[in-house]
């Protein structure tokens, strides 16, 4: 029963699936959407064959289906993020090497800083973090002067780690 079932819905698919491509050609602006519908108004069209009293021509039938379908998926697409083929907007796209440097050079300068012992990590921390030297001389309890000399012995020992 179930083979004369897929035997019959075959014959009437085989005829009649420009249907389904003419409805996919109006819902989709790609050939991977198109695919996408036409292989989900195929499996609509199987799983609801059973229903198919033939009361209408199978055509009429599949037209009714595969429009339900596609008309289904496109108020879900709505609701989803569009997106556009990569193929129509590659032209827009320009081509640069990654120029890691900076990513580089960060990295060497945080690993020059843990080498650093603790109040001279403080002060080059609060140092990139843009504080004024009279708010870190009141974080790290320490004057004003005294900070001044002792951010310059950091970075001196920071250059000089980092020196090749």
């Amino acid at each position: 029963m179930q083979k004369d079932l897929e035997t019959k819905f075959l014959s009437d698919f085989e005829q009649n699936q420009n249907i389904a491509h003419k409805i996919c050609r109006v819902y989709t602006t790609n050939q991977s959407a198109h695919n996408d519908l036409f292989q989900e108004i195929t499996i609509q069209l199987w799983k609801n064959y059973p229903k198919f009293r033939g009361d209408s021509k199978f055509s009429t039938w599949m037209y009714r289906v595969a429009l339900n379908t596609a008309i289904s998926l496109y108020r879900k697409s709505t609701k989803t993020i569009k997106t556009e083929d990569i193929s129509e907007i590659a032209y827009k796209i320009k081509a640069t090497d990654y120029d890691n440097t900076e990513e580089v050079q960060l990295k060497a300068l945080y690993k020059a800083i843990h080498k650093l012992n603790d109040i001279d990590k403080a002060l080059i921390f609060l140092y990139l973090e843009d504080k004024p030297y009279k708010e870190i001389s009141e974080t790290l309890g320490i004057s004003s002067v005294n900070a001044r000399v002792k951010m310059n012995r950091a970075k001196d020992k920071l250059k000089n780690i980092l020196k090749p």
